[in-house]
Protein backbone atom coordinates (compact mmCIF):
# COMPACT_ATOMS: atom_id res chain seq x y z
CA UNK A 1 0.00 0.00 0.00
CA UNK A 2 2.85 2.47 0.44
CA UNK A 3 3.02 2.95 -3.41
CA UNK A 4 -0.71 3.77 -2.88
CA UNK A 5 -0.03 6.68 -1.40
CA UNK A 6 2.95 7.79 -2.93
CA UNK A 7 0.62 8.06 -6.32
CA UNK A 8 -1.87 9.69 -4.32
CA UNK A 9 0.57 12.23 -2.56
CA UNK A 10 1.82 12.48 -5.58
CA UNK A 11 -1.18 14.34 -7.22
CA UNK A 12 -1.62 16.59 -3.97
CA UNK A 13 -4.16 14.54 -2.20
CA UNK A 14 -3.89 12.57 1.37
CA UNK A 15 -5.96 9.73 1.87
CA UNK A 16 -7.19 7.51 5.23
CA UNK A 17 -7.89 4.20 4.24
CA UNK A 18 -9.82 1.54 7.07
CA UNK A 19 -10.11 -2.32 5.80
CA UNK A 20 -12.02 -1.78 2.87
CA UNK A 21 -12.67 1.60 3.25
CA UNK A 22 -10.93 4.92 2.21
CA UNK A 23 -11.02 8.85 2.25
CA UNK A 24 -8.96 11.22 -0.18
CA UNK A 25 -8.86 14.50 0.17
CA UNK A 26 -7.35 17.43 -0.74
CA UNK A 27 -7.67 20.99 0.65
CA UNK A 28 -7.57 23.62 -1.30
CA UNK A 29 -8.99 27.88 -0.93
CA UNK A 30 -12.33 27.58 -2.73
CA UNK A 31 -10.98 29.67 -5.86
CA UNK A 32 -9.17 26.93 -6.77
CA UNK A 33 -11.39 24.15 -6.75
CA UNK A 34 -12.22 23.79 -10.93
CA UNK A 35 -8.19 23.45 -11.05
CA UNK A 36 -8.21 20.65 -7.93
CA UNK A 37 -10.96 19.03 -9.50
CA UNK A 38 -8.98 18.46 -12.55
CA UNK A 39 -5.83 17.14 -10.36
CA UNK A 40 -7.97 14.87 -8.35
CA UNK A 41 -9.53 13.15 -11.53
CA UNK A 42 -5.86 12.47 -12.06
CA UNK A 43 -5.11 11.21 -9.07
CA UNK A 44 -8.66 8.95 -8.80
CA UNK A 45 -7.71 7.42 -12.09
CA UNK A 46 -4.32 6.65 -11.15
CA UNK A 47 -5.51 5.17 -7.97
CA UNK A 48 -8.45 3.15 -9.96
CA UNK A 49 -5.17 1.65 -12.08
CA UNK A 50 -3.63 0.86 -9.00
CA UNK A 51 -5.98 -1.26 -8.24
CA UNK A 52 -6.46 -3.14 -11.02
CA UNK A 53 -3.24 -4.23 -10.97
CA UNK A 54 -3.60 -5.12 -7.40
CA UNK A 55 -6.94 -7.01 -8.35
CA UNK A 56 -8.96 -4.70 -6.20
CA UNK A 57 -12.12 -2.36 -7.47
CA UNK A 58 -13.44 0.78 -6.94
CA UNK A 59 -16.72 1.03 -6.11
CA UNK A 60 -18.40 4.00 -7.54
CA UNK A 61 -21.87 3.29 -5.96
CA UNK A 62 -20.51 4.03 -2.91
CA UNK A 63 -18.05 6.91 -3.88
CA UNK A 64 -19.33 10.38 -2.40
CA UNK A 65 -18.25 13.86 -2.46
CA UNK A 66 -18.10 16.62 0.24
CA UNK A 67 -17.19 20.20 0.10
CA UNK A 68 -15.89 21.51 4.00
CA UNK A 69 -15.63 24.56 4.78
CA UNK A 70 -17.26 27.72 6.41
CA UNK A 71 -20.26 28.86 5.07
CA UNK A 72 -18.44 32.04 3.29
CA UNK A 73 -16.14 29.83 1.22
CA UNK A 74 -18.99 27.05 0.09
CA UNK A 75 -21.22 29.95 -1.04
CA UNK A 76 -17.75 30.86 -3.50
CA UNK A 77 -18.35 27.29 -5.04
CA UNK A 78 -20.32 27.30 -8.15
CA UNK A 79 -19.70 23.92 -9.18
CA UNK A 80 -22.81 21.62 -9.08
CA UNK A 81 -21.61 18.29 -10.76
CA UNK A 82 -18.55 17.11 -10.86
CA UNK A 83 -17.23 14.10 -13.32
CA UNK A 84 -15.14 11.46 -11.88
CA UNK A 85 -14.24 8.04 -13.74
CA UNK A 86 -17.27 6.95 -15.07
CA UNK A 87 -19.87 8.41 -12.58
CA UNK A 88 -21.35 12.10 -11.95
CA UNK A 89 -21.22 12.77 -8.48
CA UNK A 90 -23.41 15.83 -6.90
CA UNK A 91 -21.72 16.70 -3.32
CA UNK A 92 -23.51 16.08 -0.83
CA UNK A 93 -24.27 18.41 2.29
CA UNK A 94 -23.42 15.50 4.30
CA UNK A 95 -21.83 11.75 4.10
CA UNK A 96 -21.23 8.89 6.63
CA UNK A 97 -17.62 8.24 7.28
CA UNK A 98 -17.28 5.24 10.01
CA UNK A 99 -20.35 5.74 11.20
CA UNK A 100 -20.19 9.31 11.46
CA UNK A 101 -21.93 11.79 9.77
CA UNK A 102 -19.75 14.79 8.44
CA UNK A 103 -21.62 17.87 7.32
CA UNK A 104 -19.99 20.55 4.86
CA UNK A 105 -19.08 23.03 7.85
CA UNK A 106 -18.06 20.38 10.45
CA UNK A 107 -20.97 21.26 12.68
CA UNK A 108 -21.94 17.73 13.74
CA UNK A 109 -25.05 18.86 13.90
CA UNK A 110 -26.71 16.27 11.61
CA UNK A 111 -24.72 13.43 13.25
CA UNK A 112 -25.84 14.47 17.14
CA UNK A 113 -29.82 14.57 15.60
CA UNK A 114 -29.15 11.36 14.54
CA UNK A 115 -27.78 9.86 17.37
CA UNK A 116 -30.84 11.67 19.35
CA UNK A 117 -33.47 9.79 17.09
CA UNK A 118 -31.93 6.69 17.72
CA UNK A 119 -31.35 7.17 20.96
CA UNK A 120 -35.23 7.91 21.51
CA UNK A 121 -36.02 5.19 19.26
CA UNK A 122 -34.10 2.83 21.53
CA UNK A 123 -35.54 4.03 24.58
CA UNK A 124 -39.31 3.54 23.04
CA UNK A 125 -38.41 -0.22 22.64
CA UNK A 126 -36.98 -0.57 25.93
CA UNK A 127 -40.10 1.09 27.45
CA UNK A 128 -42.05 -2.31 26.38
CA UNK A 129 -40.14 -4.28 28.37
CA UNK A 130 -39.22 -2.43 30.89
CA UNK A 131 -41.16 -3.82 33.71
CA UNK A 132 -39.65 -7.53 32.95
CA UNK A 133 -36.17 -6.11 33.63
CA UNK A 134 -33.96 -6.34 36.71
CA UNK A 135 -32.22 -3.08 37.37
CA UNK A 136 -28.92 -4.79 36.04
CA UNK A 137 -30.47 -5.92 32.95
CA UNK A 138 -32.19 -2.41 32.19
CA UNK A 139 -28.51 -1.00 32.64
CA UNK A 140 -26.55 -3.56 30.69
CA UNK A 141 -29.37 -2.65 27.84
CA UNK A 142 -29.20 1.27 28.21
CA UNK A 143 -25.09 0.64 27.84
CA UNK A 144 -25.57 -1.35 24.85
CA UNK A 145 -27.87 0.41 22.69
CA UNK A 146 -27.52 4.03 23.93
CA UNK A 147 -24.48 5.03 25.58
CA UNK A 148 -22.41 2.57 23.66
CA UNK A 149 -23.54 5.14 20.47
CA UNK A 150 -22.51 8.04 22.55
CA UNK A 151 -19.06 6.94 23.16
CA UNK A 152 -18.23 6.63 19.46
CA UNK A 153 -16.26 9.04 18.25
CA UNK A 154 -16.89 11.05 21.40
CA UNK A 155 -13.27 12.47 21.47
CA UNK A 156 -14.38 13.61 17.44
CA UNK A 157 -17.49 15.28 18.55
CA UNK A 158 -15.81 17.06 21.58
CA UNK A 159 -12.44 18.17 19.09
CA UNK A 160 -15.44 19.64 16.64
CA UNK A 161 -17.40 21.28 19.52
CA UNK A 162 -13.86 22.57 21.24
CA UNK A 163 -12.94 24.26 18.02
CA UNK A 164 -16.64 25.44 17.47
CA UNK A 165 -16.26 27.41 20.82
CA UNK A 166 -13.16 28.76 19.73
CA UNK A 167 -15.11 30.59 16.65
CA UNK A 168 -16.78 32.54 19.45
Amino acid sequence: MADLFEVIAKHGSRAHFYADDGQLYISVPALQAEDTIRQFTDCLCEVEAWMRASRLQLNSQKTQLIWIGSRQQLDKLNITDVQLLSTTLRPQSAVRSLGVILDSQLTMSTHITSLCRLGYYQLRQLRGIIQSLTPDATKTLVHAFISSRLDYCNSLLFGVADQQLKRL
